[in-house]
């Protein structure tokens, strides 16, 4: 018996392919006609290499037979061939945002002009559709977003052909000191992401050798998210830098390569290769560099008897080290897209770096019984450090409403050796010899999963969880010569292995919504954590300590659209301060018999409640950002700084003796910050731009030491003042292809019990050619002209004060030149999870849309 049904359906597809093929068929039968336009900006000037793409709308099967694309030239004029009909019209380019319309092409003609306009901010604006086409065109280098602050490196001319470190330097929000410390907001408890993952290429402790390893032309853009949400590891209580490295979206094989010199001697040279093709997205990146670097560090110290508060020593010393640092690396990776909802990526990576050192410390004691002393110590330390990451991930989705999960893997290791010789000689003879060899090695597995689920269409619920597990093994031999010794011995307390292991386990869950104008997002993260430290000493010394700590871990966003581009935003959140590794190992640091590092097995973390309050408001020509912010810390940690009295040999002592500082954290009392933050960039004229970073903030520290076996006296940490932190860059366009910057930084004096730091100023400039018709482009700029970025503070201790004076970095200039090649049409990436805990993209969508 025949199927009625059967035949219907045959019937319905045989007329379907009956009309597929007919429009076919008419289409083919019509010549292709020339198709031409341009896109210009609002001041009516070209927008050269915009992405135009033709979609044709007409043939619903095989449309691609019958769609194309092309770039604008340098003039902003493109032009193609097209079959007349209805295309979807999209205009892409980079950091522009992409804009859809529909327009009916008769047959050949000349376009209306395509008009892109000035983006405002980054809010929860819309697009319209419009006659021509509109885009909005990020030409401002930070942008102000509602869960974070993004900056754009590729406007930055000043840290061109520099690292990392130099690229911190410039982002509104964060400072980095003369020994390159980085701190946001005045704390340096900073939680660094490289594509959203703790990395292994910034080594255990994120140390400066490390950030100058990592150049700047292979960074994209910097997310500085000071308040993160639940969604986010809890670890770091000033915020998270989340560093994303380059990936290029433009379609066939294209790529770059960037080469500078410089001095101090300095040279790099760094490639990337990309290819998009089908389904397949390819990328391989590399580079090498040479820098040198000189550090001077000068200490006066004044020492007095505590009882009759009379004087009794002054120290002296200065000590100049000059460096040299070699870095190389390469990764590469691959996304696949099985389909429009599923995908897998897969990347490697590998950096070395290695540095050699020669210093000399020269001391003058001057003792109040007119005797002196003078020492000279020379140091030639080596260090190398080699680090391996690979990253996986999966991502699907379940449908096309937003309901997707994202599973990432990353293994990572990094081991570093350091081997460092000291030699002594005191009024010119030979007093000891040192040789220091340490080696650590960090392995690391993360494991993430996040899912997320569209509720209506203005709620999301999201969930995820995380496993991390950290090993640190630490290996530390030292040996120790003196003048009537005929071999080396060890130094038993300072010679030890250790194991710090750390596992934790996360779980959050976070709803957003919005109700009219009102958007909210609450969310609990739960975090469970194992630490477990094995020590042993060759001088018997064996500790086994296990710690666990479980945490919540609540956060709560609040925006209040008062209309467009003009915004409320209330958020508050819970962040854990965990000790680094470094710190709970005893007697781990030892470069230095004058000067010692004592490590903390009973630290414990402290814990900060954060609060802020911004209003964003956007204008035609200014965007300006101001933010309350207030953060509260308890068991702070804190630095406790002493003298003693110490034997030269404690293994074969003949009496004599040296004073020696010795500084160890300590969980004390508690810190308060708060302040006022003003970001802001300003187009003054169509040739001069400002972007302002200001920072006037207060402080209060409490916090009284007392412990006997360290200090006779109770060692106060109070304090409380106020103090400002202000950068001011000023952009002037020359013309379309020169561009020169000028940089100013200001950083405030602080000042409690225990230190007085004083002011720091830096000026830094930078200058920008395009050419080769924008397929190269030259830079030169000089950091420090003034040669003004030195750290200079006070400290006060039980009996004594010490003035420091640090320069890390002499003025130093560089030139770069980039060439950019088969230059294909960016196109966008398919949507993914926007987490800047789980992908490359970063940018987790904290406070509601």
């Amino acid at each position: 018996m025949i199927n009625i049904e059967n035949i219907t359906q045959l019937r319905r597809r045989t007329l379907g392919l009956t009309i597929v093929l007919t429009a076919a068929a008419m289409a083919f039968g019509q010549e292709k006609q020339q198709i031409s336009g341009k896109v210009l900006d609002s001041q009516k000037n070209p927008i050269p290499y915009a992405s135009v793409t033709f979609k044709n709308k007409t043939v619903k099967e095989n449309a691609a037979l019958f769609s194309d694309a092309t770039l604008t030239d340098d003039k902003g004029h493109y032009s193609l061939s097209l079959v007349p009909g209805s295309y979807e019209i999209t205009i892409e380019a980079i950091d522009f945002k992409k804009t859809v319309i529909t327009k009916n092409i008769p047959g050949a003609s000349s376009l209306e002009n395509f008009t892109l306009e000035n983006e405002t901010t980054v809010t929860n604006t819309k697009t319209k559709d419009i006659e021509g086409v509109t885009l909005t065109v990020a030409t401002k280098p930070y942008k102000i977003e509602l869960d974070k602050r993004t900056y754009d490196v590729n406007q930055d001319i000043i840290s061109k052909g520099g690292n990392l470190q130099d690229v911190l330097a410039n982002v509104p929000s964060i400072s980095v000191d003369t020994d390159g410390t980085v701190s946001m907001r005045g704390s340096s408890n900073v939680k660094f992401l490289i594509n959203g993952k703790p990395s292994a290429l910034l080594g255990i402790d994120d140390g400066a050798n490390a950030l100058q390893s990592i150049p700047a032309d292979q960074i994209d853009r910097i997310e500085v998210i000071t308040n993160p949400s639940s969604k986010f590891e809890a670890s770091g209580t000033a915020g998270i830098l989340n560093i994303i490295l380059k990936k290029d979206k433009k379609l066939g094989l294209n790529g770059s390569v960037t080469g500078t010199l410089g001095y101090l001697p300095q040279t790099n040279l760094n490639a990337s290769l990309n290819l998009r093709k089908g389904n397949l997205t390819w990328f391989l990146n590399g580079g090498l560099g040479y820098r040198e670097s000189k550090n001077t560090n000068r200490t006066n110290a004044y020492f007095t008897n505590p009882t009759t508060d009379s004087p009794t020593l002054e120290q002296h010393q200065e000590s100049i080290t000059e460096s040299q640092g070699r870095n190389y690396n390469a990764s590469t990776g691959f996304v696949y897209d099985f389909s429009d909802r599923t995908s897998i990526n897969a990347s490697g990576t590998v950096r070395t770096f290695d540095n050699n050192s020669n210093g000399n410390v020269n001391y003058n004691y001057l003792y109040f019984d007119s005797t002196s002393l003078d020492r000279l110590r020379t140091t030639n330390g080596k260090n190398n450090n080699l680090a391996f990451q690979g990253d996986f991930g999966l991502d699907h989705k379940f449908d096309d409403k937003g309901q997707n999960i994202a599973l990432s893997l990353s293994l990572q290791r990094n081991r570093s050796f350091n081997d460092t010789d000291i030699e002594q000689t005191s009024n010119n003879s030979f007093d000891l010899e040192n040789i220091i060899n340490q080696e650590t090695i960090n392995k690391s597995i993360i494991g993430k999963a996040d899912y997320e689920l569209p509720i209506g269409e203005k709620s999301k619920f999201e969930a995820g969880y995380r496993l991390d597990v950290n090993n640190n093994d630490y290996n530390n031999d030292v040996r120790q010569k003196l003048a009537d010794d005929t071999a080396f011995g060890f130094l038993p307390k300072y010679t030890y292995d250790a194991t710090y292991k750390e596992v934790f386990n996360a779980f959050y869950a976070q709803f957003k919504s919005k109700l009219g104008n009102l958007g909210y997002q609450i969310g609990l993260r739960n975090e469970y954590s194992n630490v477990n430290i094995d020590y042993l000493s060759l001088e018997g010394t064996a500790v086994n300590t296990t710690k666990n700590y479980n945490n919540l871990f609540p956060s709560v966003f609040l925006s209040y659209d008062l209309g467009k581009d003009n915004q409320l935003l209330v958020n508050y959140s819970k962040r854990i301060d965990r000790p680094r590794s470094f710190f709970m190992i005893p007697n781990p640091n030892y470069n230095d018999n004058q000067n010692i590092f004592d490590g903390n097995i009973n630290l414990n973390p402290s814990y900060v409640d954060s609060y802020e309050f911004g209003y964003s408001i956007s204008k035609k020509k200014l965007t300006i950002n101001p933010t309350l912010y207030y953060r509260h810390q308890k068991d702070d940690v804190k630095m406790v700084v002493y003298n003693k009295t110490e034997l030269v040999d404690p293994t074969n002592s003949n009496g004599e003796t040296q004073t020696v500082f010795h500084t160890k954290p300590i969980n004390l009392g508690s810190n308060d910050s708060y302040g006022l933050e003003i970001n802001f960039n300003w187009e003054a004229t169509k040739w001069l731009r400002f972007m302002g970073n200001v920072d006037f903030f207060g402080y209060n520290t409490k916090g009284i030491f007392s412990d006997t076996e360290y200090v006779s006296n109770p060692l106060s940490f109070e304090g409380s003042g106020f103090s400002s932190r202000a950068r001011l860059t000023s952009t002037f366009k020359i013309d379309k292809t020169f561009n020169f910057q000028f940089q100013g930084n200001y950083r405030g004096g602080q000042k409690t019990a225990s230190q007085d730091r004083k002011d720091m100023y830096a000026v830094n400039f930078g200058a920008s050619k395009t050419v080769l018709k924008g397929s190269g482009t030259i830079t030169f700029n000089i950091q420090d002209i003034f040669n003004t970025r030195t750290m200079r503070s006070t400290s006060y201790g039980d009996g004594f004060s010490r003035d420091s004076y640090m320069q890390w970095q002499p003025r130093q200039f560089a030139l770069s030149f980039t060439y950019r090649f088969k230059q294909g049409e960016k196109i966008e990436q398919p949507k993914k999870k926007k987490d800047v805990n789980s992908n490359d993209q970063g940018g987790d969508d904290m406070p509601p849309m």
